[in-house]
């Protein structure tokens, strides 16, 4: 019985785990996204016309957009190409062929790059949905099939946005704009390597190779983390943090990071605790060093002396900060800002307790020392066995 019962196992399909409240949103997201599809059509097309104001297979697309979002069977191009696509085919099926063949839209659709499973039953409601179908001809491709895709998309985009979810799903562009891969993804397992790994396979996979790439460096994270022995930045952070307020003049903040050999100075107030960052890279990007060693906002002078105004003073670290800057807890392990501050570049993460008051900074030069220390200990360790055996 029990060996029945794991071949049978066998059988499930191997889904991901998902929380709780992921299975809501999803739910609640394609219940909205049909509702409002089919209300929509209604007013739009009104509710006299003979033909379906909204067909079955969009239940089915519905389910990609809003809980596989993320997959590539799920994209726009998917949903509106396919449906589309598909519908053509069914109707030029239906009027030209006295036998239901539909299988062609598959073909299509892998050439176009628009494989989309619930449009193979576009294309057979095209075919077999009977006399008023046949009748509308290929007005059906319009309404309801393209009336309904396009909702959906658009429904999908806002809710997945509004709900924490990136859709669609672009693949993100290298925030130096360049062509070279982001630090992380130059060693170990590249995406070249999970591209020749796809090709070998030779079979339609459901995940983005760019969502695979990424599961695969969350999961080098995991073990890194036990690697490094979960080290966290409160062990490696500075503790004696130099900081400004969004009030401090320029000339104070420069002078600050002259003063004491730093690049960067986070921005606190006493009511909200961290709210920015200034760095000799938003100095360089948004001030001008004039003859008289007197900092000037580009941009505002620049408004200010088209509205005949005279220049303000003094210019004030609000002027220049970026606002959106990212922080970490002293619990936090060093290996989940590894990835931040490789990738995007940032040489400085503020580090805050749960009020969002500074209470260290973690540098780059912080993370190189924290790792070297771990790889010599590691190294260490391995030694020590070797060093107890008699010669």
């Amino acid at each position: 019985m029990a060996e029945r019962l794991l071949s049978f196992r066998r059988w499930l399909p191997g889904l991901g785990r998902t929380s709780p409240i992921e299975r809501l949103r999803s739910s609640v997201g394609a219940l909205i996204g049909i509702f409002v599809t089919g209300f929509v059509s209604t007013v739009a097309v009104g509710s006299d016309v003979s033909l379906p104001l909204l067909i079955a297979p969009m239940g089915a697309s519905a389910v990609l957009l809003f809980a596989a979002p993320t997959s590539p069977l799920a994209q726009p191009w998917s949903i509106l190409g396919g449906n589309v696509v598909s519908a053509l085919i069914g109707v030029s099926s239906a009027l030209a062929i006295p036998n239901p063949i539909a299988a062609a839209a598959i073909a299509v659709m892998l050439l176009l790059g628009c494989l989309h499973p619930p449009s193979g039953a576009v294309a057979l409601t095209a075919v077999l949905g009977g006399p008023v179908i046949h009748k509308a001809g290929y007005w059906f491709v319009v309404s309801p099939v393209g009336i309904n895709s396009l909702l959906l998309v658009a429904i999908a985009i806002l809710f997945n946005n509004l709900t924490g979810r990136r859709y669609p799903h672009l693949v993100p562009a290298s925030p130096h704009g360049t062509s070279d891969p982001s630090p992380t993804r130059r060693t170990g397992v590249v995406s070249e390597d999970l591209q020749a790994v796809l090709a070998d396979y030779g079979e339609v996979v459901a995940i983005s190779p760019d969502e695979l790439d990424a599961l695969l460096n969350q999961a080098q994270i995991r073990a890194f983390n036990r690697r490094s022995g979960e080290v966290t930045c409160g062990q490696i952070m500075s503790r004696d943090v130099v900081t400004v307020k969004p009030t401090t003049s320029l000339r104070h903040a420069w002078l600050c990071l002259l003063e004491h050999r730093i690049k960067a100075l986070p921005v606190v107030t006493e009511a909200e605790g961290l709210v920015g960052i200034v760095t000799q890279t938003d100095f360089m990007h948004n001030a001008l060093l004039t003859e008289d060693r007197k900092l000037h906002v580009k941009k505002r002078a620049r408004l200010r002396a088209i509205l005949g105004m005279s220049p303000k003073a003094p210019l004030t670290v609000a002027d220049i900060m970026t606002r959106r800057v990212q922080s970490a807890l002293p619990s936090t392990m060093i290996a989940k800002i590894v990835p931040s501050m490789a990738d995007r570049g940032l040489h400085h993460m503020p580090v805050v307790n749960e009020q969002n008051r500074v209470v260290g900074i973690v540098t780059q030069s912080d993370l190189i020392g924290a790792l070297f220390q771990r790889a010599l200990a590691a190294d260490k360790a391995k030694d020590r066995p070797n060093a107890d055996q008699p010669a």
